[in-house]
């Protein structure tokens, strides 16, 4: 398999698992907590670590901001092996009682916006893996 064009990673490069902050910034600092990681590209937006976190191979990779290199990123993976995608880090609220630091774990979010229709019909749910979830 070639290097994908954008997060320049191939197969092998990156585990089935992968952890999806918005921010390069913060790829790093994931990584940190594992029990082995190691850097493997920074292109653009895009910055990508693999390593191990409880005996499970799992890899980190900034999708930047918003749903087009978000997209980009995930199809990017996707042709390199990946099976589960986890979107970490920071998100926006409409509810009053959620508070700037609060911790939240989301099954499902509102689409707002235009590249998820590419991929799903308008009314089509944007609802996670209830396995992923419950893990």
């Amino acid at each position: 398999m070639s290097l994908q064009y954008h997060l320049k990673i191939k197969e092998g490069d990156v585990a089935p698992y992968v952890l999806l902050p918005g921010d390069p910034k913060r790829v790093p600092i994931v990584a940190s907590f594992w029990d082995e990681a190691h850097f493997v590209a920074d292109s653009r937006e895009h910055v990508t670590y693999t390593g191990v976190y409880k005996g499970v191979p799992i890899s980190c990779t900034s999708t930047g901001m918003g749903c087009p290199s978000t997209a980009i990123a995930m199809e990017e993976l996707a042709r390199c092996g990946v099976k589960n995608f986890i979107r970490i880090g920071t998100c926006g609220t409409f509810q009053d009682h959620v508070h700037p630091g609060d911790i939240q774990i989301f099954d499902s979010a509102c689409r707002y916006d235009g590249t998820s229709y590419h991929y799903a019909p308008g009314p089509f749910p944007a609802v996670a893996n209830h396995e992923v979830v419950q893990a």
